[in-house]
């Protein structure tokens, strides 16, 4: 039975590099070779043992390879084709993805139903973590890279600017909107770049890390805030004279930010959440104004699918967004271990790594 390495969840605090054999692929199917992955802040959480996950199962939801082999039944694909697929790999006929929430499908598919069910590699099925990985319902997920981009470029696609942008979509921002972004990792990152193009006329950038800010003035901020030395919520009601902002996002994951979040609102504001929470939030009774203040609490998963794959690769191919900055380290496949432990413990000013099998 032909081999290949992967990076499996073996238990709570450990990831390891394993054999694992290929994958046979069914009629719906492609089996793609993995040219460059990368690790996520949901990786890491499954590292930790916050989102709980099969033992035994392949990490990673982040591909760019090549097609190496296609089922039967998939069509509009040749092998040797360079492709990337989204973390969210949608059916396109399940009861989710008919009503318009395709990045929670999962119920009526042949994977059954999880929470954020849309959501299978590394969740629910082999991920990309790996030297080849399976994509289901693969003329649904499957998007053709141009052959102008390279790997590095089209990286993020799959899960962290679809979801970065989401943040904004999903929350509406409009022409001349102000828009707080509340921790500027990858996926704020993205948030930032995606409220700047969707035309918000000031977007400020909060984070704690220096060398993050001076990332978030290329994504497009207009200004930045260092939380270790300025109150954000002070700061962001004096640059939007009180008024506060119309979208505040966060994108960390943590009691604090989301409060903040809150607080910075104008009446009737959007807060937009992407973070994901490993303990219960509370919502505080004064920035909620008791559950008075027509505000709006959105929540949003990565779209996925061969569309969204599609046209946020025109974004990059069109030069209307630049994510390469992102990329701050590179480890081989045989290195991962060592990649999860500089990637966890953010250190060395890492953002995303590429790991090429």
């Amino acid at each position: 039975m032909p081999m290949m390495k992967a990076a499996v969840f073996v238990e709570p605090g450990r990831i390891v590099l394993q054999d694992k054999p290929i994958p046979d692929v069914g009629a719906q199917d492609a089996l793609i070779r993995v040219t460059t992955t990368t690790i996520c802040g949901t990786d890491v959480h499954i590292l930790k043992g916050e989102y709980p996950v099969e033992r035994g199962l392949t990490i990673g939801h982040e591909p760019v390879g090549v097609i190496e082999k296609l089922g039967s039944g998939v069509r509009g694909f040749v092998e040797g084709q360079r492709v990337i697929a989204g973390a969210i790999t949608p059916s396109g006929w399940s009861t989710a993805c008919l009503c318009g929430v395709s990045s929670q499908d999962g119920a009526g598919t042949r994977h059954g139903w999880k929470a954020m069910g849309g959501w299978k590699f590394g969740n629910t099925i082999d991920g990309c973590q790996a030297e080849y990985v399976l994509v289901p319902d693969a003329m649904a997920n499957l998007a053709a890279v141009p052959d102008s981009l390279e790997d590095e470029q089209v990286l993020m696609c799959p899960d962290i600017m679809s979801t970065g942008f989401s943040g904004a979509e999903s929350a509406g921002v409009r022409i001349g909107d102000a828009v707080a972004v509340f921790a500027q990792g990858p996926i704020g990152l993205c948030a930032t770049a995606g409220a700047k193009l969707s035309g918000a006329s000031l977007v400020i950038g909060v984070d704690r890390l220096s060398n993050r800010l001076e990332v978030a003035r290329k994504m497009g901020a207009d200004h930045v805030i260092d939380a270790s030395k300025t109150d954000p919520v002070e700061e962001i009601m004096r640059l939007t004279d009180g008024r506060g902002v119309d979208v505040a996002i966060e994108a960390l994951g943590t009691q604090q930010t989301f409060d903040a979040c809150l607080r910075v609102l104008r009446p009737g504001g959007t807060l937009s959440s992407l973070g994901v929470y490993s303990t219960d939030l509370t919502i505080p009774l004064g920035p909620f104004a008791a559950g008075l203040g027509d505000h709006k609490i959105i929540t949003s998963l990565c779209p996925g699918g061969k569309e969204r794959m599609r046209r946020l690769m025109s974004m990059i191919a069109s030069r209307r967004v630049d994510l390469g900055a992102m990329v701050t380290h590179r480890f081989k496949l045989d290195d991962i271990e060592r990649a999860y432990e500089l990637f966890s413990q953010q250190r060395d000013g890492v953002l995303k790594v590429a790991i090429t099998p």
